[in-house]
């Protein structure tokens, strides 16, 4: 380790010598920085969970154009719009067309005696264009009455219940009093605010939401013809639908600014955010406790340095040392944990905690940020200090 460091920085590694003088010392530090680094980690991998959660509906629908409530945060909240809009959408020129999406949460009680939260989409079965590749091919299957397509990976539900689900051999349930037929499945996955997603015609729909009317629909989904940008047609709907009570918006735009409500207005989005700013103060806290110590220790040596002419730079180039030293330790065993509880936390939890090499690259050089500045706090001391009183 000694002769890499040299061929390294090109001198003896100091640095590293002295953290190795002390094998218990080196141990607890690296544990330290590898604690910050899972607390960091996990807090990204809910908060990266939330955000994923959160925009992973709107990959449902292949629509351009969102036209919803003003008082619309995200795709599950807001007021109900009069079909109305839809009409006068279709009036714009570049809208090639336009349909009504009905959402809502039903309770699905579980033969064990346990509940899964599903959200549910109701829509046209005409209206394939506006929806994703797996869901329009069987859209088709909802024209019978109280069919639906269910999620497979829908939290809390048994997954023998969904083997060989199809037309020819439905899941015969209950939601709401109503019996109901799943016919196919679907692949989405829980989330916060739903264990999982269903999707049925807006009649099944209206049956299944007693309480619901076919003019109130939650959001209007648009198609722009061919060629016009979608921008352009964006602002055309603004001058005809009233922007006191609608937002007109495209798909992306619409998941974007979910996104940001989820995450800087939710308590959920905050408290992980936070999460995330306290797990970096704790691992500059411990770096820099441990450099500082070093630096106290070994307050005759650098003095001799200092004495000898070395100025401050040569001090900062091997503290500099430790802290890279503990941060390249501390984050492999750091990721490599919690890359262990990611997996436990999916397999329990159904939520999308993955560890994407982006989000691993960019908590090792914010480790090393951190270790950098709690390595440029502990020479302070250094700085101002006169070899004659050091010794």
């Amino acid at each position: 380790m000694s002769h890499l460091l040299k061929l390294i920085f090109g001198r003896m590694p100091i640095g590293w010598l002295q953290l190795s003088h002390s094998k218990a010392k080196l141990a607890a530090a690296v544990a330290g920085v590898a604690f910050a680094n899972i607390l960091v980690f996990v807090q990204l991998g809910i908060l990266g969970a939330l955000n994923g959660a959160s925009v992973a509906p709107y990959a449902l629908f292949n629509s351009d154009i969102m036209i919803s409530s003003e008082d619309t945060n995200t795709l599950t909240d807001g007021s109900n719009l009069s079909r109305q809009r839809m009409f006068q959408a279709l009036g714009v020129a570049g809208v090639s067309d336009a349909t009504p999406l009905y959402i809502a949460t039903l309770e699905w009680q579980q033969p064990d005696g346990g509940s899964s939260n599903l959200q549910s989409f109701g829509i046209d079965p005409d209206a394939t264009p506006f929806l994703s590749a797996e869901i329009s091919e069987k859209l088709d299957l909802l024209r019978l009455p109280n069919t639906l397509l269910i999620d497979e990976s829908t939290r809390g539900a048994s997954q023998d219940q969904f083997n060989d689900v199809s037309r020819a051999k439905p899941l015969d349930f209950e939601l709401n009093g109503t019996a109901v037929r799943a016919v196919d499945l679907i692949k989405v996955g829980g989330g916060f605010t739903a264990d999982g997603t269903l999707f049925t015609s807006d009649q099944t729909f209206l049956s299944l939401f007693p309480k619901r009317i076919a003019g109130a629909p939650n959001h209007i989904l648009v198609k722009v013809a061919d060629g016009i940008s979608i921008d352009v047609v964006v602002e055309r709907l603004r001058k005809v639908l009233p922007g006191d009570s609608v937002i007109v918006r495209s798909v992306e735009d619409a998941a974007a600014a979910d996104l940001k409500y989820q995450t800087t207005e939710r308590p959920t989005g905050v408290i992980f955010g936070f999460g995330v700013l306290i797990g970096v103060l704790v691992g500059i806290v411990i770096v820099y406790q441990v450099l500082a110590t070093d630096v106290s220790d070994h307050l005759k040596e650098y003095a001799t340095f200092k004495a000898m002419g070395y100025d401050h730079s040569f001090f900062l180039g091997i503290v500099f040392e430790e802290a890279l030293i503990l941060a390249v330790f501390g984050f492999i065993p750091g990721v490599i944990l919690a890359s262990l509880l990611y997996l436990g936390l999916s397999n329990a939890t159904g939520l999308p905690v993955e560890m994407g090499l982006a989000r691993a690259v960019m908590v090792f050089f914010g480790t090393l940020i951190a270790c950098s500045i709690s390595g440029a706090i502990a020479t302070r001391r250094l700085a101002g200090a006169d070899p004659a009183d050091l010794f």
